[in-house]
């Protein structure tokens, strides 16, 4: 179940080459998203854009922006709309590049730590577009070659489907995600929790998984754990809940609060459980959209929350900047980025600092 390190003949898993997955809130060297462009993912897509502009000139300034765009015209685009916003160009840095979507989260790499040797390295996963879903977009498997072109560094391919918003992690070795999105069927077909496990712990240095059952309405992802519950701390976990038991995802939402609860961490310690409220029904003319404040993106010192014109937005801010104390929270309107089905988490991967 191991995977050879590119350019370096190495056999073993990254785990016992002493790298782990680092958890969120620690340092990062940059993020990286691709600019919107899609108008069948976001028929508002001048209001997306805007989005895009709020969030890369909130975060620039603590961690690099590493920017994707399509072509030349695409880059000259975005440069002028963030112009507008005074941001520093020599925090930004684009690469030309073709792809599909901007779902970074789930077709880029996921990027592994040795801090012990200050090594950093990527695992690259399989991306089929959540299940063989969009065809179209299946080719974005491939931007992660292209990050390693650009940067090189040792990368590991566990030659399994997995996406980076099924997994989160407290960089202590205890892992969350779902049973519904790690065991569909359409991601491997004939692979057993323990054979996922497994992947999980050499990959990803996860030697604690916690199993949550599925994810909200709407999420065609089947299940994704970053709009239902994300660490915030080694001990804490923010889980998404709501309050109205007429509401659909009442009964899911309690029932993966129910089993925080009770889990255990790496270290057989309860696990500190907030509930953090959800924005009620966000809908289009298709239904319920996978509106959460879950989806949130905790950099250096700016917290990006997706909020949604909603009277528990301001409640949900108030949460999250209690959990990560330190950081200023900072709502990024999402009403039209979230008819993609996806927010803030969903575009973006961080790649730590070593």
């Amino acid at each position: 179940m191991t995977a050879p390190a590119s350019g370096q003949g190495e056999k073993r898993a990254p785990r016992v080459l002493g790298y782990r997955m680092p958890a969120e809130w620690e340092r990062h060297e940059a993020i990286w998203l691709a600019w919107p462009h899609d108008v069948t993912t976001f028929p508002r897509l001048q209001e997306v854009e805007e989005a895009y502009v709020r969030i890369i000139a909130a975060i620039h300034l603590s961690e690099e922006v590493r920017l994707l765009a399509r072509d030349e015209p695409m880059r000259l685009r975005a440069t002028r709309l963030l112009e507008k916003s005074g941001v520093d160009f020599r925090r930004v840095r684009f690469f030309i590049h073709p792809y599909a979507d901007v779902w970074f989260r789930d077709y880029g790499p996921i990027f592994i730590l040795d801090s012990a040797s200050e090594r950093k390295a990527m695992v690259h996963w399989i991306f089929n577009a959540w299940g063989g879903k969009y065809e179209e977009l299946i080719g974005d498997t491939r931007v992660p070659e292209m990050m390693l072109r650009e940067f090189p560094m040792p990368c590991f391919r566990p030659g399994i489907v997995l996406e980076g918003g099924s997994v989160d992690v407290n960089g202590k070795g205890t892992l969350l995600t779902t049973e519904q999105c790690l065991l569909n069927k359409n991601r491997n077909t004939g692979l057993s929790r323990e054979e996922i496990e497994k992947f999980l712990s050499d990959y990803l240095g996860a030697n604690h998984v916690i199993w949550l059952k599925e994810g909200i309405t709407g999420d065609d992802t089947d299940g994704h754990i970053d709009d239902i519950a994300r660490f915030t701390a080694p001990d804490t976990v923010l889980c998404a809940y709501e309050d109205d038991k007429n509401d659909a995802n009442y009964e899911i939402l309690r029932e993966n609060y129910e089993l925080l609860r009770g889990a255990k961490d790496q270290d057989g310690r309860s696990l500190k459980v907030i509930k953090l409220p959800m924005p009620g029904a966000v809908n289009d003319e298709h239904g319920r959209l996978p509106a959460s404040y879950a989806n949130f993106y905790i950099g250096n010192s700016t917290v990006l929350v997706p909020i949604f014109g909603h009277p528990n937005d301001a409640k949900a801010l108030d949460v999250i900047q209690g959990a990560l104390l330190g950081r200023k929270v900072v709502g990024i309107r999402c009403e039209h980025m979230v008819r993609g089905l996806g927010t803030v988490h969903c575009i973006s991967q961080q790649e730590p600092a070593v």
